[in-house]
């Protein structure tokens, strides 16, 4: 190994580290705040509960923030090089560009079979697992499925029909003002309405039934004939009311492994053609994904060499430029129905890296 090779590749491994670190904690904070405030808030959430919310996150960032991370160390890296004349002082003594570059393709490299790791095994896992903290903080405080004045349709009804659920007030374990409301499109089946002075929330896991004990409580049931149906009660038994399957327990692409996928798209007969296509997609996402870094490798070096004669703070706005560019692309592929198409779109961002680069790697060796 040259000392050339030693010299910028642990420049390129620590700026790749800082880079991280920085998105991690910026893309962390988002998400904290974005899916756990209401309960961190508003409920009170434990302490332990935001660490393990934190745990399960961070993998989910790296997916985003290590191919990020390292086409800024590698565009400031090379820019700063070339700033103090270092490329020209190992060209002029018989390395060239391509091999100064070698460490980054090897990085890149071994970056990408992390990404690939990453993707296929550990992040789906941490997606469920996010997913199911949240529903695990509103099975121990049934109150936190339910916020005063928001009307809360998380609830599933037989057929066609719709389940929304309003309180008023907190206090204590009691919520006040309760009203329940079970609607259908269809005129054939009935419409119920419940109004309570107050409730106590339970949650039963295992039916994944929301249990509700009512006191001074009002029934309003409209017949499909027209006819009204009222019933007081100073205390009624528990209103059982069907919570949708948490998400964590769904088919979701995302919280699925590679292999739970395959299995679902060839075994399951209820699956849609195009839900289908979604869960194919998947798969193609994550390993594109993982080439991620060594793509950005061939375009990061010639990019870093060109925006030298300026300054190097350039290569932060390159490197926004190109990830912000790479992912909204990849986003766009889930408006294509076509699978040839989908695959198309996931693959473009990668061939255009490694095309660009070898263009602009072929044009830097003659400066």
């Amino acid at each position: 190994m040259r000392i050339s090779d030693r010299y910028i590749g642990k420049q390129v491994l620590l700026g790749t580290l800082y880079a991280v670190l920085i998105l991690c904690l910026v893309l962390m904070l988002g998400n904290l705040f974005k899916k756990i405030q209401p309960l961190l808030v508003d409920q009170k959430a434990p302490l332990a509960l935001v660490l393990r919310f934190v745990i399960s996150v961070l993998p989910i960032s790296l997916m985003y923030t290590l191919p990020w991370g390292f086409l800024s160390a590698v565009l400031l890296v090379f820019g700063r090089l070339s700033a103090h004349q270092e490329i020209t002082s190992f060209r002029v003594a018989g390395v060239s560009l391509v091999r100064l570059s070698a460490p980054v393709f090897v990085i890149g490299f071994l970056l990408s079979l992390a990404s690939l790791w990453l993707n296929t095994n550990v992040i789906p896992r941490s997606k469920a697992s996010s997913i199911e903290l949240l529903y695990e903080q509103a099975s121990r405080d049934p109150d936190s499925l339910l916020k005063p004045g928001v009307v809360q349709g998380n609830f599933k009804g037989s057929g066609s029909d719709v389940q929304k659920v309003l309180i008023e007030g907190k206090r204590g374990e009691w919520v006040e003002g309760f009203h329940f409301y079970q609607l259908s499109n269809s005129d054939l089946r009935e419409r119920i309405y419940v109004h309570a002075a107050r409730a106590a929330l339970a949650v039963d896991d295992v039916k994944s039934q929301l249990r509700v004990k009512l006191e001074n409580a009002y029934f309003e049931t409209h017949k499909a004939d027209g006819s009204i149906e009222m019933v007081f009660a100073a205390k009624a038994e528990p209103l059982l009311i069907d919570l949708k399957t948490p998400k964590y327990r769904q088919m979701q692409a995302s919280t699925m492994t590679n292999a739970e996928i395959r299995e679902a798209v060839i075994t399951s007969e209820e699956l849609s053609n195009s839900k289908k296509i979604k869960l194919v997609s998947e798969i193609t996402k994550r390993y594109s994904f993982s080439m991620a870094c060594l793509a950005f490798a061939f375009i990061a070096v010639p990019l870093g060499l060109g925006a030298r004669r300026r300054d190097t703070s350039s290569g932060l706005v390159i490197s926004l430029l190109i990830g912000t560019g790479y992912f909204l692309v990849t986003m766009l592929a889930d408006q294509f129905k076509n699978p040839a198409q989908v695959t198309a779109m996931l693959w473009a961002p990668n061939a255009a890296c490694i095309l660009l680069g070898l263009i602009f790697f072929r044009r830097a060796r003659f400066k």
